[in-house]
C-alpha cells in the first residue's frame, strides 16, 4: 500500500471555469536599512505627529505608550478628527475611554448596533458626519439619541446593507434635530412615508443630496417637495411610480444628478426627465431591465445631458462632461483627479457619480445577472479599477469588495470566472489592489486582500501576484491584530498554495510561521480564519520541504487542537487534511511519528471519522491511513477504535 497526499486544488471546468478549494486574501516590509543610529527623540513634533497620522489605531497606541512626549503628541486633536472604530469592538467602556479625545471629532465610521449605541459616550458635540455600516440592528430609538446628541451633522450614512429596523420616525427625528444636514443616505428601510420626508424638506434647508437605496416604498410625491435636492438616488427602490416621477421631478429646480439604477423605470419615464428637467445633468440608470430590453432605448434624446446605462460607454460618457477633450476613455476619472484646475459643480457630480458607480457595481455583483458577461469584460472590470484610486475612502473600499465579488459566479459551488479574473490582471489590477493592501487603513487592507485572494484562484493572476511581490505581503497581513484582515489574507495564502511553485515562497515569507500563528490567537469564535488557515497549511505540508516548516513552526500541536476542540466541520475537515499531509512523507522525515506521537491526535482523528460530514470522514480516513504505515501508530490506532470506526 503507498502514502496518500490528501490535496484540495481548483480544478478548471468548462467555458472557463474554475471551482475554488475555498475562497478568500497586506503590508510589505516597511523595515529600512540603517546607516546608523537614529534618535528619534530628536524628531520636530510635527514630524511626529505625521508619524502618527499614518498609522492604524493600534499601533499608535503602542507608539504612544513608549515615553511622556509622543504619548501627548498622539493625543493632538488633529489626529482626533476623524474615527474609524469598524475593525474594533467599540462599546460603552471604549468610548468613554476615547472621550477625553474626541472633543473635536468630525468624522466617525462605525459597525454594528453596539457601536451605534456607543456613538452617544464619545461626547463629540461638534461630529458632521457618521458613517455606519452592518444596520440591521439599529433601531429609531439609537438613531433617535445619536442625532438629538448632535445637532452639527451635516451626513448621515447608514448601509450598504439594510436598516430593517430604522422607520419614518427616525427619518423625522433627523429631520427635527439636525437643521445643517447636507447629506443623507439611507438603505433598505421598509417605507419612507410622506411625513417623514415633509419633514426633511421643512427643517433642513441645505439638505442636497438625498439616497433612499433599497427601498420598499418611497413616497414619490413628497420627495418633489425637498426643493433644495441636488443629487438624489433611489437606486434599487421597489414600488416605484414612475409616472408620478416623471411628472413632479422635473420640477426640482436645482436636481443635476438623480440615480434610478436597478429599479424598473422604463424608457418613457426616462425620456421625460431628460426632456423635461431645465437642470438635471446626469441620469444614472444602470442595470435597469425594463429599460435595457426597450428596442426604443437607443432614440432616447438626453438633449445633451448625461445618461449613463449598460449599453453605454460609461467612460466615453464621462467624458462628455468635459470641455477638455484630452479627457477621454478610461483614464477620464484619473484626469478629472488629478487635475489643477477644477470647476466646482462638476467637481461635484463627478464625486457623486464615483459613490453612485461603486455602490451600483457592487450590488449589481452581489446578485449576479444574466447577461452581464460582456458588460464586465469589456468595462465593468475597469470602471472597478479605476474607482479603486478614489480620494474616497469608502469608494475605494466597495470597488476592491466589487472586484471581490464579480469574478465569483457562482456563491453555492464557489466558482469563478476566469476571463474576468484575468480581465482585471490585464487591466493592471493586481498592482493597484497590493498597493491597497500595503496602505496603513484596515478596512482597505481587508477588502483588497479578499479581491487578491479570489482572484489567486486563477492560476495565471497567481503567477502575477507572486511575480508582483504579493505572497510577502499576504504573509505580513497574516499577522495582522486585526481578524478580518487576517482573515482575508490567511484566504490568500490558501489559494496561492494552491500552487506548487508557490509553496516555497510563501515558506520563506514566513508565512508558514504566520499561519501557525493564527490558529492559536484566534483558537475559538473565529471559524473563518481558522479553516483558512488550516486550508492553507494542509496545502503546504503535501510538500515535503514545507511539512518540515509546517511541524518546526508548532503546526502539529496547532492542528491537533483543531482537529480535537473545534466543533465547525470545515475547520475539522482542514485540519484532518492538514494532518494526513503531513503523516504522507514517513519516508523522509519524522512527521509521521510527530503526529501520532502528539497527544490526543488519534483519538481526535477516530472521533472524526464519525462525523455526520463527509468531507471530514474522508480526511480523517485518510490521516489514518497515512499514520498507520508507523507500528506504533497502528497499534494506537487499533486500540482506541479506530478499525471499527473506519469499517
Amino acid at each position: 500500500m503507498s502514502r496518500r497526499v490528501r490535496r484540495k486544488v481548483a480544478n478548471k471546468g468548462k467555458d472557463g471555469v474554475v471551482s475554488l478549494s475555498c475562497h478568500e486574501t497586506g503590508v510589505e516590509d516597511l523595515g529600512t536599512e540603517r546607516n546608523g543610529v537614529v534618535d528619534w527623540t530628536i524628531l520636530p513634533d510635527d514630524t511626529v505627529i505625521h508619524l502618527f497620522s499614518r498609522l492604524n489605531y493600534r499601533d499608535r497606541a503602542s507608539l504612544s505608550s513608549t515615553c511622556r512626549a509622543w504619548r501627548v503628541l498622539a493625543a493632538s486633536q488633529c489626529l482626533w478628527s476623524s474615527l474609524d472604530v469598524r475593525a474594533h469592538k467599540f462599546d460603552t467602556t471604549m468610548a468613554t475611554s476615547l472621550a477625553p479625545r474626541c472633543m473635536n471629532l468630525q468624522k466617525l465610521k462605525f459597525r454594528g448596533a453596539e457601536s451605534a449605541d456607543a456613538v452617544i459616550h464619545l461626547q463629540a458635540k461638534n461630529l458632521c458626519e457618521i458613517n455606519g455600516d452592518y444596520c440591521r440592528k439599529i433601531t429609531d430609538a439609537t438613531l433617535s439619541v445619536i442625532v438629538a446628541r448632535h445637532e452639527a451633522l451635516e451626513s448621515i450614512q447608514l448601509g450598504p446593507d439594510f436598516c430593517e429596523r430604522i422607520t419614518g420616525d427616525a427619518i423625522k427625528a433627523i429631520a427635527f434635530c439636525c437643521p445643517k444636514l447636507k447629506k443623507l443616505r439611507l438603505s433598505g428601510i421598509k417605507d419612507v412615508f410622506a411625513d417623514a420626508i415633509n419633514a426633511l424638506a421643512k427643517h433642513c434647508p441645505n439638505l442636497i443630496d438625498i439616497g433612499f437605496l433599497d427601498c420598499l416604498n418611497v413616497d414619490e410625491a413628497a420627495l418633489g417637495n425637498i426643493l433644495s435636492v441636488r443629487f438624489l438616488s433611489v437606486a434599487g427602490s421597489s414600488n416605484m411610480n414612475w409616472s408620478v416621477v416623471s411628472h413632479l421631478w422635473h420640477k426640482l429646480p436645482k436636481l443635476i444628478g438623480l440615480d434610478v439604477s436597478r429599479t424598473d423605470i422604463g424608457s418613457t419615464d426616462v425620456s421625460r426627465l431628460l426632456f423635461s428637467s431645465q437642470s438635471l445633468k446626469v441620469l444614472c440608470a444602470l442595470n435597469c431591465p425594463v429599460l435595457e430590453e426597450d428596442t426604443s432605448v437607443s432614440t432616447i434624446k438626453t438633449k445633451g445631458k448625461l445618461l449613463l446605462s449598460l449599453f453605454s460607454d460609461i467612460f466615453i460618457e464621462l467624458s462628455s462632461l468635459f470641455a477638455d477633450t484630452t479627457k477621454k476613455g478610461r483614464n477620464v476619472l484619473l484626469d478629472w483627479r488629478c487635475s489643477k484646475k477644477k470647476d466646482k459643480n462638476l467637481n461635484e457630480i463627478m464625486t457623486w457619480l464615483e459613490w453612485i458607480l461603486s455602490h451600483t457595481l457592487l450590488r449589481t455583483a452581489e446578485s449576479n445577472p444574466q447577461g452581464l458577461d460582456d458588460f464586465w469584460l469589456k468595462q465593468g472590470a475597469a470602471l472597478l479599477l479605476s474607482l479603486m484610486q478614489s480620494s474616497q475612502e469608502d469608494v475605494q473600499e466597495r470597488a476592491a469588495t466589487g472586484l471581490a465579488t464579480f469574478v465569483v459566479i457562482d456563491d453555492e459551488n464557489a466558482s469563478i470566472d476566469c476571463r474576468r479574473a484575468e480581465a482585471v490582471m490585464l487591466d493592471g489590477g493586481i498592482r493597484l489592489l497590493l498597493n491597497l493592501a500595503k496602505c496603513w487603513r484596515e478596512g482597505l487592507q481587508s477588502e483588497a486582500a479578499k479581491a487578491i485572494a479570489n482572484l489567486s484562484v486563477n492560476a495565471n493572476v497567481a503567477k502575477a501576484v507572486a511575480e508582483e511581490g504579493g505572497i510577502n505581503i499576504l504573509a505580513l497581513l497574516a499577522r495582522s491584530m486585526n481578524r478580518m484582515v487576517a482573515e482575508e489574507a490567511a484566504g490568500g495564502l490558501w489559494n496561492l498554495s494552491v500552487g506548487e511553485e508557490h509553496k516555497a515562497a510563501i515558506a520563506e515569507a514566513g508565512g508558514v510561521k504566520a499561519l501557525v500563528d493564527l490558529i492559536f490567537k484566534w483558537s475559538s469564535g473565529c471559524d473563518g480564519v481558522l479553516e483558512r488557515a488550516a486550508g492553507a497549511l494542509a496545502n503546504l505540508a503535501a510538500d515535503d520541504k514545507c511539512s518540515t516548516e509546517v511541524a518546526i513552526a508548532g503546526g502539529v500541536h496547532a492542528l491537533v487542537m483543531l482537529a480535537r476542540s473545534c466543533k465547525f466541520e470545515g475547520v475539522q475537515e482542514q485540519a484532518a487534511r492538514a494532518l494526513a499531509n503531513l503523516a504522507a512523507h514517513g519516508d523522509s522525515n519524522s512527521n509521521n511519528a510527530a503526529v501520532g506521537q502528539e497527544a490526543g491526535a488519534l483519538e481526535a482523528l477516530v472521533q472524526l471519522t464519525r462525523s455526520p460530514h463527509e468531507g471530514v470522514r474522508q480526511e480523517a480516513a485518510g490521516a489514518l491511513w497515512n499514520l498507520s504505515f508507523d507500528d506504533r501508530n497502528r497499534e494506537a490506532i487499533a486500540a482506541g477504535g479506530g478499525i471499527e470506526a473506519l469499517v
